[in-house]
């Protein structure tokens, strides 16, 4: 397989002085360091605490954010120049899937209307009822959602609207972070096995943000844990789990419901 993100010596802080300094203290680095390699067609989990960086690398990694230090390639060329020369391309190439359903759409435009935006914004064109309705079908809903307002549906409805509106131009690599942690367990199954069967039908690379390492054992074939904006152990993730290297890495284990990681 050809790799399709490499990222090396990541490094990245959001501004911190206080008010009383003549100048920025020394920074803290919410990355630190970090360097990975994602293959195409693959899912790569990322994981650790709360607060390890998880969210911030893979906004990193797909353009939301500019690293302070180091280099983020995507299929070969840096995404700087990816930006700079070709912005459209790239954020249609990678899109995101985020945590929270319910804030990812604009209560005041109906589902139809939120559905047609990425197209209108980087395709400059108005995609059809007919062909929204098409990416409804992807994600396993009818077209009576269309004429409705985010309040008036689930968390689960709306995280799979969120999928459907990512993949409306054809990305190469989907981010998902967290995508299930703010629904009820019932639903969180279904949304991962549609992330899994679209990888596999659409031939996607995935990377996606969990704390959940039940998650990770079952749809990822490698991992990264996560640990103060460092990058503490990585590998295919049947071996991670089954010998982790570091205590970090085992007490996540150990904290995790054993039984279902297997």
């Amino acid at each position: 397989m050809s790799l399709l993100v490499e990222a090396e010596s990541l490094h990245f802080t959001y501004a911190q002085s206080l008010p009383w300094q003549k100048q920025a203290a020394e920074p803290s680095w919410i990355i630190d360091g970090v360097s990975l390699a994602v293959e195409a067609g693959t899912t790569l989990g990322v994981v650790g605490e709360s607060g390890s960086g998880k969210s911030t690398l893979v906004r990193l990694l797909c353009g939301l954010l500019a690293p302070g230090k180091g280099e983020i390639r995507f299929g070969g060329r840096g995404t700087g120049e990816w930006l700079e020369r070709d912005a459209r391309e790239f954020r249609r190439r990678n899109q995101m899937v985020f945590q929270s359903p319910a804030s990812s759409f604009d209560p005041r435009m109906s589902i139809f209307r939120s559905l047609q935006e990425p197209a209108r914004a980087i395709e400059r064109r108005v995609p059809s009822r007919q062909e929204v309705t098409g990416w409804l079908e992807r994600v396993g809903l009818g077209p009576e959602v269309l004429d409705r307002y985010p309040h008036q549906l689930s968390g689960g409805q709306l995280q799979r609207l969120a999928v459907a509106r990512a993949l409306s131009l054809g990305p190469k690599l989907l981010y998902a972070d967290e995508p299930t942690s703010a629904l009820d367990v019932s639903v969180q199954a279904k949304v991962l096995n549609l992330l899994m069967d679209l990888r596999k039908d659409l031939g996607l690379t995935l990377v996606l943000v969990t704390h959940d390492l039940a998650v990770v054992g079952r749809i990822c074939e490698t991992m990264i844990v996560m640990k103060s904006g460092k990058i503490v152990e990585t590998g295919a993730t049947a071996d991670v789990l089954a010998n982790p290297r570091t205590d970090y890495t085992r007490k996540l284990i150990e904290a995790a419901d054993a039984t279902s990681l297997f």
